[in-house]
């Protein structure tokens, strides 16, 4: 049997430590890009070189960035481990930060009448599914781990458990929990076709959905509104912060319901609402309709 490197000794150690306090998403991100390094250091020893290194990777600027900032963790975690290394080579690569697209709720109307199927029990699953995403803002892999014993039925609360397994605990509308209660009582059950199953939403193999499972219906609801492109769950999620921004919440509820660990985060929400702002103006100032002479 090969013996293991160093390098892949200490990668693995890192990867371990990450695995705990950080997102199965983020640990897999942090997995692809340390073995884009590790074929880097068998050609390369100045670190300097390794931006030049992904540019000819043909990566989009945000990829880019985050194989920095993964190599950059990397290589702090073996100055903690007493280790020299060229951290001070490597800087960050800036992002520009993008408006973040959103879900309007004429459009969530939309997609929310094209999951109507024939079933009623496939109906309210998926309906109850886009309630989570656009009414509360869930991330994906939140509403996929959501469990029974996550809903506190005494004060209409959800327990949802998101990135680095931190929880918080979300309100529910009457209305919201009104639709997630018939639906667990009187759709859910027959979903599960006899499976056993904690899990919420349910599949249409009687089991737990995947990403990808939710991914394939956005995709078809999306397709049956007449969208030209599929409605991706953090469209909704960013849909579900822009309005409660425009109806007066203030920054830091927002950031609480999302669940950013930033206020940083939380304030892209305010660029979309000087965006909107400016639409309506333009829209309707009433010096919009004086044309230039």
């Amino acid at each position: 049997m090969k013996k293991k490197s160093s390098l892949d000794k200490t990668i693995n150690q890192f990867l371990e430590e990450s695995e705990i306090n950080r997102s199965p998403h983020t640990f897999s991100a942090y997995r692809r890009d340390l073995q884009l390094y590790k074929l880097f250091l068998k050609n390369n020893k100045d670190i300097s070189l390794l931006y030049e290194y992904i540019d000819k990777k043909g990566l989009s600027a945000r990829s880019k960035a985050r194989i920095i900032s993964s190599v950059r963790s990397y290589l702090r975690f073996l100055e903690s481990k007493g280790q020299k290394t060229q951290l001070q080579k490597l800087n960050p690569v800036p992002v520009k930060s993008n408006l973040p697209k959103l879900i309007s709720p004429e459009e969530f109307g939309k997609i929310y009448k094209a999951a109507t199927t024939s079933d009623i029990h496939k109906t309210a699953r998926n309906h109850i599914t886009l309630l989570l995403l656009f009414g509360l803002g869930c991330r994906i892999s939140e509403i996929i781990q959501l469990n029974l014993q996550n809903i506190n039925e005494s004060d209409y609360s959800l327990v949802v458990t998101g990135k680095r397994k931190k929880q918080r605990l979300l309100p529910l509308t009457q209305d919201l929990y009104t639709h997630l209660n018939k639906y667990i009582f009187e759709n859910r059950p027959t979903l599960l076709k006899n499976n056993k199953t904690h899990s919420v939403l349910i599949n249409n193999r009687g089991h737990r959905p995947s990403r990808v499972d939710v991914w394939r219906w956005l995709s078809v609801w999306s397709k049956k509104a007449g969208f030209k492109e599929v409605k991706s769950p953090h469209q909704f999620r960013h849909g579900f912060a822009t309005g409660l921004l425009e109806n007066g919440a203030d920054l830091r509820s927002i950031q609480f319901l999302l669940g950013h660990s930033s206020i940083q985060t939380t304030q892209i929400y305010t660029s979309v609402k000087q965006a909107h702002l400016k639409k309506t103006i333009k829209k309707h100032h009433p010096l919009s309709s004086i044309k230039k002479s």
